[in-house]
């Protein structure tokens, strides 16, 4: 991950600057550790998105509350005040049954589309794709677990099983642009 994270933010323009990471309490799911962040993104962000900022705007901030089982992390580009993304976390011990895990209105309920991710019948793109992290053919030495067959969610059905719950927001408020970004943002993420 360190190596990835390494390559992600190698190049003109790119890194991260860590402004905060400190404990908190009484916030965002009970107590837990606060970060903020600035990742300076250079040329990862898609050219038609990136012709509307000047080169000194290319930046996004990170805030997130880790609270576990409950994370919320909010990213916010300040050159753009009225964009911001907001992904909330359970991780919860199940199969993904609860439907309601973060007790949404009914209005809320009928607005979100849900995206069941399946880790072992779901595609991947071929540049994406590594043997190494496959699920179908990795098998952990230290648990004795895998690999994981097209039936692995009914064959894990006994044992540890983790279901991460998000909740993803995305607001750009900006008349005749708001639809097309935001739905961008959601497709791409």
């Amino acid at each position: 991950l360190q190596k990835k994270s390494r390559e992600e933010s190698s190049g003109e323009g790119s890194g991260v600057e860590i402004l905060a990471n400190r404990p908190y309490s009484d916030g965002p799911g009970g107590s837990g550790q606060y970060t903020h962040k600035i990742y300076h993104v250079g040329s990862h962000i898609p050219s038609w998105f990136r012709a509307l900022l000047p080169k000194a705007a290319l930046q996004v901030e990170e805030e997130s509350w880790n609270a576990y089982p409950y994370t919320r992390t909010r990213y916010t580009c300040p050159f753009v005040e009225k964009f911001s993304i907001e992904i909330e976390t359970y991780y919860r011990p199940d199969a993904g049954q609860q439907t309601n895990v973060f007790n949404l209105s009914a209005a809320e309920k009928r607005q979100r589309i849900l995206d069941t991710i399946d880790i072992v019948r779901d595609p991947i793109s071929p540049g994406e794709y590594k043997p190494e992290e496959d699920p179908k053919l990795y098998h952990s030495a230290k648990t004795g677990r895998g690999p994981l067959g097209d039936d692995w969610l009914e064959a894990a059905a006994g044992g540890p099983l983790m279901c991460a719950y998000k909740l993803c927001k995305v607001e750009f408020r900006y008349w005749g642009m708001q639809s097309k970004i935001e739905q961008f943002i959601h497709d791409v993420g």
